[in-house]
């Protein structure tokens, strides 16, 4: 976390270009200009009623392949109180845009690899049966449990009057001999003012996005739908600092009884534009 502060402090001389949805697990249609680098952070916490407090980071580099296809590293940190900190394991994700202008329903296309243990408590998303039982493993000893999994999801976006909808599916399947787990997420967002100011403003609504969050399990491939799974809905807010960073909150309250009571989320993500350009500035100086 320190070495992330610091990287993020380094570049803040650099121009970059935000992105205004406010989620944590659903997916907009957004997409990294090409060639363009964001580093980010995306922090889970939360505490069994009869347990430790946990927290799961993720640290992401996200990079703007071509105009239609993004790519993402993540590098996951667990730690529990009380117990120890452990690298939970990375995940590559790709994203595809298959239209190349907007319309009224906006597809993208996600894989994703993951190479992780069952200590991982990012919560990034929620599959299959994951529910509150999933998190109370001791993170020693669960550390060892190697989770080697494919990712799919469908992703759909719609932008209509400055509002965001967007409403993703979530195909799950571990490599060893388990059945497929699915998934959902869906967001809501709009900016706190849709008309921009001339002058640069930190502090401007404009600059405020606002929204909720719904995601939760579907199930395996031997029942489908909600029985037994986990769900969670909560408000989720970002403010992006022009040529500055972007901060982002969210809470998740557990809809029932499988679920956590909450989930707190705090992100944030710099932009330091054009990854060729930001290597000329470090080799002139």
């Amino acid at each position: 976390m320190r070495f992330i502060a610091l990287l993020l402090l380094a570049l803040m001389a650099v121009p970059v270009r935000g992105q205004d949805v406010p989620y944590f697990v659903a997916y907009s249609d957004d997409m990294q200009e090409p060639g363009s680098l964001e580093i980010g952070s995306k922090m889970a916490t939360g505490k069994l009623p009869l347990g430790n407090r946990f927290f799961g980071d993720s640290v992401e580099l996200e990079y703007g392949t071509t105009a239609w296809w993004t790519s993402e590293l993540y590098l996951d940190v667990t730690g529990t109180t009380n117990e120890s900190t452990v690298f939970g394991g990375f995940r590559l994700e790709n994203r595809f845009h298959p239209l190349a202008l907007k319309h009224w329903i906006n597809p993208v296309l996600y894989t994703e690899f993951e190479d992780i243990n069952g200590a991982d408590k990012s919560v990034l998303e929620v599959v299959g049966h994951d529910g509150k039982g999933n998190l109370a493993t001791n993170s020693s000893a669960s550390r060892k449990q190697k989770e080697r999994e494919v990712e799919l999801k469908l992703i759909l976006s719609s932008d209509a009057k400055s509002w965001n909808f967007s409403e993703n599916l979530i195909f799950e399947k571990n490599l060893s001999n388990t059945p497929w787990e699915f998934g959902y997420a869906l967001g809501v967002s709009h900016p706190l003012r849709s008309q921009g100011t001339p002058d640069r403003c930190v502090a401007c609504l404009e600059n405020v996005s606002a929204g909720a969050e719904l995601y939760g399990g579907l199930g395996d491939r031997y029942g489908v739908g909600t029985r037994l799974t986990s769900q969670y809905l909560g408000p989720v807010t970002n403010w992006q600092i022009p040529h500055g960073p972007r901060f982002s909150l969210g809470t998740g309250f557990g809809l029932n009884d499988y679920s956590l009571p909450r989930i707190y989320r705090v992100g944030i993500a710099y932009e330091p534009g054009q990854v060729g350009t930001l290597i000329h500035r470090l080799l002139a100086r």
